[in-house]
């Protein structure tokens, strides 16, 4: 712990997150496809966005509190669906969901979990989702029926996988699962011995959610490549929707013309995401798709990820229109570099600054985050 009370931004949440993972697996957190011109791309479009804060305005209470999509929260952010979290902490998705509940925000359980939705469900408190990947029908209606039985509330589509990008630095490195052990591999675990000790303890991490799904060898390999069924349209959809009675959000759209198709669909609410910068290299980033999309039928129901290593960053989204942010990396590093109780810091630290710019904007309530309080750099 005294170790984490001498962090005070995601910053140096990474730092800590580095030195305790091997390089073949930080990278694997890190990176992103080809160039990973996305991975910059993502965090500097927040930077061009500028603030026009108000003054003298009546801040004797500022609440961050605010709602995604009817679930009440602390501050408008979710923890990202990841796969593989085991990988940086041992039985990392419960961690996770665990530091989510005490922040007061959702926990998104990813396909690819290592710990199954039984468990996370079983060991955890307060908001969960699921994240689906299509990877074979059957497994699909399989999955979210669990997910249904176990009160998950919420159900994200992620439409971005159909193909794996090309992540040059896990090739480079030999990464996949089961870990390939050489000399390289070895010594990378023996220099990083809290991280090694932790996996000779536990083993390598499992896909929680198939333990006892019949699945052909291809369809686990997908998974493990997070490759959709390549034959999967928006027709597809009407399969999961009469499965789901809850919300239902697809992740991965940036094309207007996308966004405009959810209704027609039975969808109620949208990501705009490029994957964190891993699937196709210099897409546009999430925030600026945000900044030219409208939609009056999902107004208060756009997402947005990517990117998010300051507070500052939220109100930006949540000024420009977004309901809130997912959480990834940011709340990764946390994760690597001191389990659950990191986890908790690290979102800890975005809401306190979320809160402080707030108060430096002038507004009182999450409601008053609009687009008057910000202009793009170039129109300046």
């Amino acid at each position: 712990m005294s170790r984490l009370n001498k962090i005070y931004n995601i910053k140096g949440m990474r730092r800590a997150a580095r030195t305790r993972l091997p390089k073949i697996v930080f990278d694997y957190l890190e990176g992103g496809a080809e160039d990973e011109h996305d991975l910059t791309e993502n965090n500097i479009s927040y930077d061009r966005w500028k603030f026009k804060p108000r003054r003298l305005v009546d801040l004797t209470a500022v609440d961050p509190t605010t709602e995604i999509l009817g679930s009440p929260v602390s501050f408008p952010g979710v923890v990202a669906p990841t796969g593989l979290n085991s990988l940086f902490w041992p039985n990392g998705d419960i961690a996770l969901a665990r530091a989510a509940a005490r922040a007061g925000i959702p926990f998104v359980l990813s396909t690819a979990s290592n710990d199954s939705l039984e468990a996370v469900a079983a060991q955890t408190e307060g908001e969960r989702w699921f994240q689906l990947y299509v990877i074979e029908k059957t497994l699909a209606t399989s999955l979210v029926k669990r997910a249904k039985s176990l009160d998950y509330s919420k159900l994200i589509i992620t439409t971005d996988v159909v193909f794996n990008g090309k992540r040059e630095r896990d090739l480079k490195n030999g990464f996949g699962l089961p870990m390939r052990y050489n000399l390289k591999t070895v010594f990378d675990g023996i220099t990083h011995p809290a991280w090694a000790m932790d996996y000779l303890k536990h083993g390598t991490p499992k896909l929680g959610n198939l333990a006892n799904e019949e699945l052909s060898p291809e369809a686990r390999a997908a998974l493990l490549r997070r490759s959709m069924d390549a034959g999967f349209t928006w027709d597809d959809l009407a399969m999961i929707r009469d499965l789901w009675p809850g919300q239902i959000i697809l992740k991965g759209i940036l094309h207007q013309e996308d966004v405009d198709k959810c209704q027609q669909y039975g969808i109620d609410g949208v990501v705009l995401s490029n994957h964190g910068g891993r699937q196709l290299d210099t897409t546009m980033s999430p925030l600026d798709a945000l900044a030219k999309i409208s939609s009056q039928t999902l107004e208060g129901r756009i997402l947005v990820d990517g990117g998010i290593r300051r507070g500052r960053d939220i109100a930006k989204a949540k000024a420009l229109g977004a309901s809130s942010v997912l959480i990834g990396r940011a709340v990764l590093y946390g994760l690597a570099a001191a389990g659950e109780e990191g986890a908790f810091k690290a979102l800890n630290i975005l809401k306190e600054e979320f809160e402080g710019c707030m108060k430096q904007l002038g507004c009182s309530t999450v409601n008053q985050l609009t687009s008057g309080l910000v202009e793009h750099a170039s129109q300046q």
